[in-house]
Formats: C-alpha cells, structure tokens, sequence
C-alpha cells in the first residue's frame, strides 16, 4: 500500500486553503469523535510519537 507522507498530506491542505486555526478545529474534532482513528491517522502519516502525543493534548485544550 502506498502511503501519503505529512508534508504531501499538508501540502494538500495549503492548495486546498485550509488555514491553520481551521487545522486546529479538524484535529479537535477527530480527537473528540474518533481519538484511537485521530491517533492512527498521526501515525500513518509518519510523525513521530512525541509529535503525536502533543497534537492530541493541544487538540483536547
């Protein structure tokens, strides 16, 4: 299976106009609806445990 890196997935956004505050929403939403799918999207997408575990915090504040 090939997969989409971080930087392809972001760059994706940037073209697609999603601002970094809509960003912000999108991981609150996923950490609040599907946390264990939000954690395996981050992991799929290659970032690093301690990068994960941060983005998830942030998205529960």
């Amino acid at each position: 299976m090939k997969t989409i890196t971080k930087d392809q997935f972001l760059t994706v956004l940037d073209d697609a106009g999603v601002t970094e505050e809509q960003r912000k929403k999108l991981h609150a939403s996923f950490e609040r609806r599907f946390p264990e799918a939000h954690q395996a999207f981050l992991e799929f997408l290659g970032f690093p445990p301690d990068k994960v575990k941060a983005i998830r915090e942030q998205s529960r504040s």
